[in-house]
């Protein structure tokens, strides 16, 4: 089974390559931090941003003039199909717009102002006339798609094996991934929520634990298909967040929603200002929105230090000239390095964290009333 996973694996990331091989254009650079125009500083903030920022294609590497990047599917619909053809839905791939330079069917992207980075419509001047819906699959969005086989390829032939040897000693992936599984069943959802009352929790817990350690550490390995920044994404930690939110509050039993719009405290905190109240509300709502910013921040600062020191070289280059750069060279990588291997440890906790919270917020929406 377990060879089996593995060509299955190499079967996927072969057909991603082949399919997604895209032909570098020769126009200026993109994203190159190396290939600026000859005593032009060398723009650091910018340089950051873009790696971090979700994109409509994934970039690979630069060579001078020559770009390798992955196009992406762009789905857009327009209220104006006047100005796309007479189409309102719009189905193309991101290479048309040649890394963000030029125009296709009445579409672009900004390249500066609120909506930087994002496809607007154009007019035939060339002028911003409004944003189309958006619903294309971007950077973010590919590297959910890719975490999720990889969680399907390990897992699906775990539980296989689970079931089937249920009554030997685990062998394979399962010997690897159990003492996981156990640790977050023993030591986060039975004591946050209850002995009696957690198993009911653990495919969610479960779930959430190994997709945020999955995306965690798949978005430190610098190579296609990998380093997506999915976690660092608030858009992603929010989603998770709200699964946290609306499990929370559907399992919420009497005694929990009691104790919010009704607190046994004094009178006069709840009359003639609901005081409590409006405190046990906020905190319902603040709850979710920790671990959204949480998760969002300690993932995205692993992100932005790494890249501020690969940055380091070419401020030095610009500023200073080659050796400068070179000279640099190493302790920007060696710090970058100690810092990928600190976000491993990192990308260990905040899974944990994420899941240990959700399972406190439920443990106290489900928690019996006691006299």
């Amino acid at each position: 089974m377990l060879s089996f996973t593995k060509n299955i694996l190499l079967l996927i990331i072969a057909l991603i390559f082949s399919f997604s091989t895209v032909l570098g254009q020769h126009e200026p650079a993109h994203g190159n931090p190396a290939a600026h125009e000859k005593g032009k500083s060398f723009e650091a903030g910018k340089f950051v941003i873009e790696h971090v920022s979700d994109a409509y294609e994934w970039h690979i590497t630069s060579l001078g003039d020559f770009h390798l990047s992955v196009p992406l599917p762009v789905l857009l619909y327009s209220k104006h199909p006047e100005l796309h053809g007479g189409k309102n839905l719009n189905l193309f791939m991101s290479s048309k717009f040649h890394h963000g330079h030029e125009a296709y069917n009445g579409f672009r992207i900004a390249e500066e102002g609120k909506n930087e980075g994002k496809i607007v419509e154009v007019d035939e001047k060339g002028e911003i006339t409004g944003k189309p819906l958006d619903f294309s699959i971007t950077k973010t969005v590919a590297g959910i798609l890719i975490s999720v086989i990889f969680l399907l390829l390990v897992f699906l032939p775990v539980a296989r094996t689970a079931v089937k040897n249920r009554d030997k000693a685990p062998t394979g992936l399962l010997n690897l991934f159990e003492p996981v599984i156990i640790f977050v069943r023993d030591e986060v959802a039975k004591p946050a929520i209850g002995i009696k009352k957690y198993e009911r929790f653990m495919p969610f817990l479960l779930t959430v634990f190994f997709f945020i350690l999955f995306n965690n550490l798949l978005g430190l390995i610098p190579i296609f298909p990998f380093g997506a920044n999915v976690t660092g994404n608030i858009a992603v930690t929010m989603v998770l967040a709200l699964f946290t939110f609306f499990i929370t509050s559907f399992s919420g039993n009497k005694h929990y929603w009691k104790e919010i719009y009704n607190p046994e405290v004094p009178w006069w905190l709840k009359f003639p200002i609901p005081l409590m109240p409006i405190v046990e509300l906020s905190g319902v709502i603040t709850k979710p929105f920790v671990l959204m910013v949480r998760l969002f921040a300690n993932m995205l600062a692993g992100h932005l230090i790494v890249t501020v020191f690969v940055s380091l070289i070419f401020i030095f280059g610009s500023l200073m000239g080659a050796g400068a750069g070179y000279g640099i060279s190493p302790v920007s990588v060696g710090f970058s390095v100690f810092i990928l291997l600190l976000d491993v440890l990192v990308s260990f906790i905040q899974a944990y964290v994420f899941t240990l919270l959700s399972a406190l917020y439920f443990g106290m929406a489900t928690a019996d009333h006691h006299h």
